[in-house]
């Protein structure tokens, strides 16, 4: 019997998350999308013969610190100084997340003024989870765990001699 990813990957819960008409959930998703695309976006711009280096190096970092706040278990796990740890509690709210995002959009909209490439992307991606976030505040909803990983408790979680048979 193979194992695949598919087997933990809760597409009951996914599905859940899109009906549920909450826009934090939305700009959670989108944020993760946001962790991807800076990071590999901003290291494809990092080989142009242009100042916009330094804007691929923002995107990069941009994606870290998105990957802190959107996932905050590794605030726990990692060593990071208490200033980080202080500056990405602050944005455990719609309102501040939207904000947030703004700002980071706004950065990437300016790397248009040195040259158009793909780091747009970004910025449009960055928008996207700044009107999520803007909305679910603005309705004030609440924020809504995601359930892309199944629970070990469920019945149809793959137990231990499925992973022994794997190895």
């Amino acid at each position: 019997m193979a194992l695949s990813i598919k087997q933990f990957i809760n597409v009951a819960g996914i599905v859940k998350d899109l009906k549920s008409f909450n826009f934090s959930v939305y700009g959670r998703w989108f944020g993760y999308i946001n962790i991807i695309l800076c990071i590999a976006l901003g290291i494809s711009n990092l080989f142009h013969v242009n100042a916009v280096i330094a804007f691929g190096i923002i995107s990069i970092i941009q994606g870290l610190i998105i990957l802190f706040i959107e996932i905050p278990f590794l605030l726990k796990i990692c060593p990071l100084s208490d200033n980080f740890v202080e500056f990405i509690k602050r944005f455990e709210t719609n309102g501040y997340r939207c904000v947030f995002y703004l700002v980071m959009a706004i950065i990437q909209y300016c790397s248009i003024i040195l040259m158009a490439t793909s780091l747009i992307v970004v910025a449009i991606c960055l928008t996207v989870s700044c009107a999520s976030y803007g909305i679910a505040a603005f309705k004030k909803q609440e924020f809504q765990n995601t359930n892309i990983i199944k629970n070990p408790t469920d019945t149809d979680f793959p137990h231990e001699a499925v992973v022994r048979e794997m190895l």
